[in-house]
């Protein structure tokens, strides 16, 4: 008669049952790990919660995530302040309203010192009229305004001087039902005693009348008086000749898009005037499908050279804060030709292609390679079909450009996935989905838009993110750091992903390391928290290359608990 007590073992266990005391429930129905504090912070703070998963819906998502959020800020964790001040103005997220959220959360929640904190930290989150206006919709939902909150929206004014003011009042008008005018009678701002242009300027926003004079002194800045002469005219050829006459001589406080008419907006020589005098980064590149349209980026033309020389100059997209992922998202859209609304159509020029693909890489900073051993392990399996991040890409295109940054920076790599793959797998079948791992054709020498295509050509199955460790094994290599791109939904196969790495490294005599890299704002983990040769990271992260490296190098970065 067989023994069962012969079938208790804390060495192999199924997915879908709990290995460890300490281990939940995902949203798939497999056992996992919650994530630290830390973590779980730094997943919201540059993935959010739009779009939710394939498991879990954008309302559940939402309600976990920003109620740690609400939790820290109850609390006064400091965490919560200086992670969000950190990655916001590091630029490691693709977009900032996550932060801006935080912020708000912890201005009008917790002790009064806290508060305090954070609305001293305002400035340094919401740098520009447009994260000014989203804050100030978020601050609402936890506070009214009392003094201290008008007291810090009068200081994001007057700190900065009237030129810059003026910057961002026109550039950004109003966002999500707010005006910046609004936010201006509600800081008391008219109140404040102001003089010359500033009091000028005040009128002008307040109640929509022209400076009757101008000041001598630089006190009523010619931005304004730039953006008047716009406004004054329907001649395309004139309101590019004052962009060109204004912005080739102004090293700063530049007339943007936003400033324009709509009309002008239609006209090739506006955008020409406006890419060749200064037009921001981020605004080039989410213009590159209408200037190709309307005739501005061309075959062999100044223009294309232009554009391609901005998007491949690493320090101008550093100091714009642009996001891998925006050029990421852009570039497929740009190579697809048409728009993903409405009826737009435009020719791809193939050097505009290759120098986003080129920025890409540039985007996420260059780092020695560690000389370590790396197995890059996408995760392609059914959930990774969903939209990543509310985004235009899918969890598995991210996970697959995510897995390119680190090889383009660790030479001595292979890449796999772990899928319904052509790999003998006996670990899983189940529903009808079997699990398997195979290399994957990717590399950092392809354009981004063929990587993309290669993702989706990729068969999907079961969830198993123990593969990567009992293939390693299988075929006798020798793998450093495995680093696993998933969305950590893991259910299938008969052995949990940290008993299959312990294996591995009695097996080995490696003491391999296991990075997850998550592509959803879950707060599960297939790592084990507890062991130190383990950590997690967000793949939105633009630092994911820099951490990889550091951590494979034995220096850990990992988040505070």
């Amino acid at each position: 008669m067989p023994d069962s007590l012969s079938q208790i073992t804390t060495r192999r266990t199924p997915p879908c049952e709990q290995a460890d005391p300490r281990e939940v429930k995902n949203y798939a129905g497999g056992y996992v790990f919650q994530t630290a504090d830390g973590s779980a912070l730094d997943r919201f703070l540059t993935i959010g919660t739009e779009g939710g998963t394939f498991y879990a819906d954008e309302k559940q998502l939402t309600h976990v995530a920003a109620g740690r959020v609400l939790e820290m800020a109850h609390a006064g964790n400091p965490l919560l302040i200086e992670r969000a001040t950190t990655i916001s103005q590091a630029g490691r997220a693709p977009r900032n309203n996550p932060a801006l959220f935080a912020i708000a959360a912890a201005a009008g929640l917790g002790p009064p010192e806290y508060r305090a904190q954070a609305l001293a930290a305002l400035p340094l989150v919401a740098r520009t009229g447009s994260h000014l206006l989203t804050w100030a919709g978020y601050a609402e939902q936890f506070r009214g305004w009392g003094p201290a909150m008008t007291k810090a929206v009068g200081s994001w004014y007057n700190g900065k001087g009237l030129p810059e003011v003026v910057y961002q009042v026109l550039k950004y008008k109003q966002r999500e039902g707010w005006a910046q005018r609004d936010l201006m009678r509600l800081a008391h701002f008219g109140r404040t005693p102001q003089t010359g242009g500033r009091k000028l300027f005040y009128d002008y926003v307040m109640k929509g009348t022209w400076p009757s004079m101008w000041l001598d002194g630089g006190e009523i800045p010619e931005l304004l008086g730039a953006y008047r002469q716009i406004w004054s005219s329907t001649d395309p050829k004139y309101w590019a000749r004052i962009i060109e006459d204004y912005n080739g001589t102004r090293p700063a406080s530049k007339l943007t898009h936003e400033m324009l008419p709509s009309e002008a907006l239609a006209r090739p020589e506006v955008w020409e005037a406006l890419l060749f005098t200064g037009l921001p980064t981020g605004t080039l590149i989410r213009r590159l499908a209408q200037m190709t349209r309307l005739g501005v980026i061309a075959p062999f033309s100044n223009s294309t050279l232009e554009v391609t020389r901005r998007l491949t100059d690493a320090a101008g997209l550093a100091r714009a804060r642009i996001h891998p992922v925006e050029l990421l998202l852009a570039s497929k859209t740009y190579a697809s030709g048409h728009g993903t609304r409405g009826q737009d159509t435009w020719n791809p020029v193939a050097q505009v292609i290759d120098a986003m693909s080129d920025g890409f890489y540039l985007a996420f900073g260059g780092a020695e390679p560690s000389g370590k051993r790396f197995n890059l392990a996408v995760d392609v399996s059914g959930s990774m079909g969903h939209p990543a991040g509310g985004l235009g890409l899918s969890c598995r295109e991210l996970a697959g450009a995510v897995a390119l940054s680190v090889a383009a920076t660790e030479p001595n790599h292979v890449i796999t996935g772990f899928c319904n793959g052509p790999y003998p797998s006996r670990w899983s079948r189940i529903n009808g989905m079997g699990s398997g791992i195979a290399p994957l054709p990717i590399s950092p020498r392809q354009r981004l838009d063929d990587v993309l295509h290669a993702m989706d050509r990729i068969p999907m199955g079961g969830t198993n993110c123990a593969l990567p460790m009992i293939w390693a094994e299988k075929e006798g290599l020798a793998i450093d750091v495995f680093t696993i791109i998933t969305d950590n939904e893991t259910w299938a196969g008969d052995i949990h992903p940290v008993q299959a790495l312990r294996r591995y490294r009695e097996v080995s005599g490696i003491d391999a390391k296991l990075i997850v890299v998550a592509v959803t704002p879950t707060e599960f983990s297939i790592a084990d928290p507890a062991d130190l040769g383990t950590l997690d990271i967000s793949g939105f992260d633009s630092a994911v290359p820099r951490l990889v490296n550091n951590f494979a190098r034995g220096w850990d970065e990992r988040p505070a608990a």
